[in-house]
């Protein structure tokens, strides 16, 4: 196999369109983002986007442990390394890698909910990070038996991004506030249930699906019946799923729904944070699912909690565009700041998993020391990501 980060090829269908397939390839880093990878993906989806002969893609990965387990954090933390012995440490402009990483990654993750054409992501095996922001946006979401989702961020001192402030926001009830403070992973059934997934397939019918979508004759008025193709991957889909007679219990996320509402609907952070850290697991039949929920926040970092609940806060009524950009601002001033550079030393580099969080604790965190991740880095119109939105069209999910 190519040794290229990301494969393209196109399967043929029945009416002389094609389907055009983007493969992540980098099996041993679990798939993990690289800024290449980005680069790859964003090129060649507006490339298929042109070609009238393209009727849908399938986005998928090589192997069978992970779709994508998040970003390529050892670059970046290369570069932090750099920016904070450096005359620039307090600019929170002063990593171009950092910017450019999270500038590219964000406007291919907005380009994916906004494709005009069908999506097919099938995320098999592990999705976190960044790999659920490449998920997020498809028009059309496939997890399986194997599929473990997560936003594990606040154990390495970031937050929820790539959009998470919009796809945890829209979770029922408090289940995206619990996720971003927990870091708790969640099977299919979950993924269906908080909606970061449409339906759940068995891994070993993916061959049987594509030889179905390479059957349909898919449309070729792309602009002037611009529905009638995510309709058919949508029935293609059911269909599958029908022959298949997949049926999935609710998972621990869901069974958990009423007792996750009543920890995290206090008013404010720091009693949230109570309630969940003083829950008495051990009471409830031993539930090892809400014991590594409840320690994950109690090892994470109090900032990266703070900050995943203020961007939800703020983010509630902004529209995806708006969020992607003050996600932005938020990634480069936890890029300057200590605990995200901390977390990838003691969870990655040095990985003695003990991170040296600054401040500690919730308590110790100043009003003034979260200021900068909601600070004005430019004026509206020089924005990085200031031509997102024009137009905006976010996927109408069908599946």
């Amino acid at each position: 196999m190519s040794e290229a980060p990301v494969l393209f090829h196109t399967l043929p269908a029945a009416n002389g369109m094609q389907l055009g397939v983007a493969t992540l390839n980098s099996e041993k880093t679990l798939n993990a983002l690289s800024k290449e990878m980005v680069q790859l993906l964003g090129k060649q989806l507006q490339a298929w986007d042109k070609d009238e002969s393209i009727a849908m893609l399938v986005l998928q990965a090589a192997g069978e442990k992970a779709f994508c387990a998040g970003g390529d954090l050892q670059n970046l933390y290369a570069s932090m390394r750099e920016h904070h012995a450096s005359d620039k440490k307090d600019d929170l402009l002063g990593n171009a890698y950092a910017l450019d990483f999270f500038e590219q990654e964000y406007r291919l993750d907005y380009q994916i909910h906004t494709y005009r054409k069908p999506i097919l992501c099938w995320g098999h095996g592990i999705v976190m990070g960044g790999g659920i922001g490449l998920m997020a946006g498809a028009s059309h979401r496939v997890v399986t038996e194997k599929s473990r989702l997560a936003m594990p961020e606040i154990a390495i001192g970031l937050f929820p991004d790539v959009g998470g402030t919009w796809f945890l926001n829209r979770m029922p009830g408090k289940l995206g506030l619990f996720l971003a403070l927990t870091g708790a992973n969640i099977n299919a059934s979950d993924a269906v249930f908080v909606k970061l997934a449409d339906l759940q397939l068995p891994h070993e019918s993916k061959a049987e699906l594509l030889a179905r979508l390479q059957a349909c004759e898919w449309s070729k008025q792309v602009d002037n019946n611009r529905l009638s193709n995510h309709l058919r991957l949508s029935h293609i889909l059911h269909e599958q799923q029908r022959s298949d007679k997949v049926i999935s219990s609710a998972g621990p996320l869901r069974q958990h729904f009423d007792l996750i509402n009543q920890l995290c609907s206090a008013a404010d952070l720091t009693t949230i944070i109570s309630n969940i850290c003083q829950l008495d697991v051990s009471a409830m039949n031993d539930d090892a699912w809400l014991q590594k929920a409840v320690a994950s926040l109690q090892k994470g970092s109090p900032t990266s909690a703070w900050l995943a609940h203020a961007l939800q806060e703020r983010g509630k009524h902004l529209s995806l565009a708006e969020i992607f950009r003050m996600e932005l601002v938020a990634a480069l001033a936890c890029a300057q700041g200590h605990d995200f550079a901390e977390g990838i030393r003691a969870l990655i580099v040095d990985k003695d998993q003990k991170p040296q969080w600054l401040p500690g604790s919730l308590d110790a965190l100043q009003p003034q020391d979260g200021e900068r991740y909601f600070a004005h880095l430019w004026a509206a119109e020089q924005h990085p990501l200031r031509d997102l939105g024009a137009g905006e069209n976010i996927q109408k999910r069908a599946a």
